[in-house]
């Protein structure tokens, strides 16, 4: 039996956060407790269209010793994936910093795939044993295994193949089966597994990757899938195979090639802008867009130099005055507001930027993680190998405008900070 070690990709380092043991105070799901909610998600357009679409569960899980002033919160979006004959229904997280589907086996014991829901091999008519590149089994050949490391957690298991189903989109695929899990973070997560929307470069094999099938089949309108996150109860994430919704955008939308090999959704910052004024501090500087990411991450030098400009008061003294905090990427200026960049407690703050260095070649690298995904709304271009962006259309809120480069500032040149408009849609 061959035993193949690889680390598992950074973003789902920071995906661990998501269920950072610490002190959960108050975990809080949208409307219905996990099982419930999951049960009645459907797809809300089927593949006759070329297109499907899949509803988000939000979950919130609040952090911080009781009593104590330094409470944060981790959130995820998770939602339905079916895999066998007959269906076994998981709760998972799309993940577009990883490229396999990872689900608990039945034959895991551990704690963390104890309060999960476990696929049952047996229990499904399609199911069969294949070596984590995607091959057949010899003759009379084990199987390998894999074992997935990173930080202070890990996941060891065996590759299977069954029918994989988003809603009425099912395909033969290759997925990791997990007979162990470490209890930390894995019992502390919401949901069971993941799902990788990464480039193909990042699955095991073409067959691990769900967009590779899907796009092999011609069962999509476009080869690409978009993302709508919403921190509101009032309307309903979503991500969607094939289309592009325009329901959901509150400008025009503008793509971004991909700049890496490795199979992120990585792309180039040109700058970084305080109130529209260029900084100067992000040279070659690239980004990993990361739906599995809880919080927005980079590398431990640039996040001290924001840290310093910002100034962020811990006792929140200065929150009002804060600045907008921007991007340049694509000739296009992508900002976040002191709410969206500013972690707030009971009487503190502090900068929601996280420190995460990930070594050369694939680093240094920022993670644009849920923040930044719930004020704009992105596509995942895989056939074009490219992500586009639009200022995403929330109800009940006026839309900030998508800067330019015309709206940037050299540094030194001062001036006032500039009124926030409200974004013009440009349909394409």
């Amino acid at each position: 039996m061959v035993r193949l070690h690889r680390p598992l990709c950074h973003s789902l380092v920071a995906l661990a956060l998501l269920g950072a043991p610490g002190t959960c105070e108050e975990c809080e799901a949208d409307d219905h407790g996990q099982s419930d909610t999951l049960s009645v998600l459907q797809s809300r357009s089927g593949l006759s269209t070329g297109a499907i679409s899949m509803s988000l569960v939000k979950k919130v899980r609040k952090t911080g010793a009781k009593g104590s002033k330094s409470h944060g919160h981790k959130m995820a979006y998770f939602g339905l994936v079916e895999v066998g004959t007959p269906r076994q229904g998981f709760s998972v997280v799309f993940d577009t910093g990883s490229g396999n589907l990872i689900v608990p086996g039945s034959d895991c014991t551990s704690r963390a795939c104890e309060v999960h829901k476990r696929f049952s091999m047996r229990q499904s008519s399609t199911a069969k044993e294949v070596n984590c590149d995607g091959s057949d089994v010899g003759e009379g050949g084990d199987p390998d295994e894999i074992t997935i490391t990173f930080g202070t957690g890990s996941i060891s298991g065996r590759c299977l193949q069954d029918q994989i189903c988003l809603g009425s989109a099912c395909s033969q695929g290759a997925f990791i089966s997990a007979s162990d899990e470490s209890s930390h973070p894995f019992a502390n997560f919401d949901f069971d597994g993941v799902l990788g929307l990464a480039l193909p470069n990042m699955a095991q094999g073409s067959s691990f990757s769900m967009m590779e099938r899907m796009s092999k089949g011609s069962s999509l309108r476009k080869p690409l899938f978009s993302v709508f996150l919403s921190d509101s109860d009032e309307e309903t994430s979503e991500i969607t195979f094939g289309k592009i919704n325009r329901d959901h955008m509150a400008s025009e939308l503008f793509w971004v090639p991909v700049s890496g090999t490795v199979g992120y959704w990585e792309i180039m910052i040109e700058d970084i802008t305080v109130d529209s004024e260029r900084q100067g501090i992000c040279e070659d500087c690239r980004v990993a867009v990361d739906t599995g990411t809880s919080q927005l991450a980079g590398p431990t030098p640039l996040v001290e130099k924001i840290e310093h400009i910002l100034n962020v008061q811990s006792d929140c003294g200065n929150f009002h005055q804060l600045p907008e905090l921007g991007f340049i990427i694509g000739e296009k200026v992508l900002s976040l507001s002191p709410s969206q960049y500013v972690e707030k407690g009971p009487g503190s703050c502090s900068l929601a930027l996280m420190t995460l260095d990930v070594p050369p070649p694939n680093g240094p690298l920022f993670l644009f993680g849920i923040p930044f995904l719930q004020k704009y709304y992105s596509v995942y271009d895989h056939d074009k190998s490219q992500v586009g962006f639009a200022v995403a259309k929330h109800a009940g809120e006026t839309p900030p405008q998508l800067l330019s480069l015309t709206d940037v500032r050299e540094p030194g040149e001062g001036g006032q900070r500039r009124p926030k408009r409200s974004a013009q849609t440009s349909e394409s």
